[in-house]
């Protein structure tokens, strides 16, 4: 065999082993999220039922208050994002009794739910439609 068909072959090697590596690392961390915890209810299943208990709250400007609010992050992972901001607010919303949904349960639960490198999105947004982040700052400290 020729060296470039053997290096050639260990590029290859090498690329398929760093996707899967890569792919499988994503795997096994849904796989972690379904898992039951002591409750008999995995996070992805109390995401779930946060966000069917509280579907109704939610009107059409609030859910595109969320749409703006997760626009940064890529479109492939954009709605599992959107989903566990949801489900966040859901859990604050059921926490709280609300009877609505709230702008400020919206962003509460936006800052709960995100790492704080996602907060600099937040406060540009929040800023753009004139929104006060003075009650915020404890949180986003």
């Amino acid at each position: 065999m020729s060296g470039w068909f053997i290096t050639f072959i260990v590029l290859w090697s090498v690329f398929l082993f760093t996707m899967f590596a890569i792919g499988g690392y994503f795997m096994f961390r849904k796989f972690l999220k379904r898992l039951p915890k002591e409750d008999g209810k995995s996070i992805l299943d109390w995401q779930e039922h946060y966000i069917n208990q509280t579907i109704h709250l939610w009107t059409d400007d609030q859910k595109k208050l969320l749409n703006e609010l997760v626009a940064p992050v890529p479109e492939l992972f954009r709605d599992v994002a959107k989903e566990k901001i949801a489900g966040k607010i859901g859990e604050l919303a059921l926490q709280e009794k609300a009877s609505s949904m709230s702008q400020d349960l919206i962003i509460r639960g936006y800052i709960i739910a995100t790492p704080k490198r996602d907060h600099k999105w937040l406060i540009k947004t929040l800023k753009k439609k004139n929104i006060d982040i003075k009650p915020y700052h404890s949180l986003l400290a």
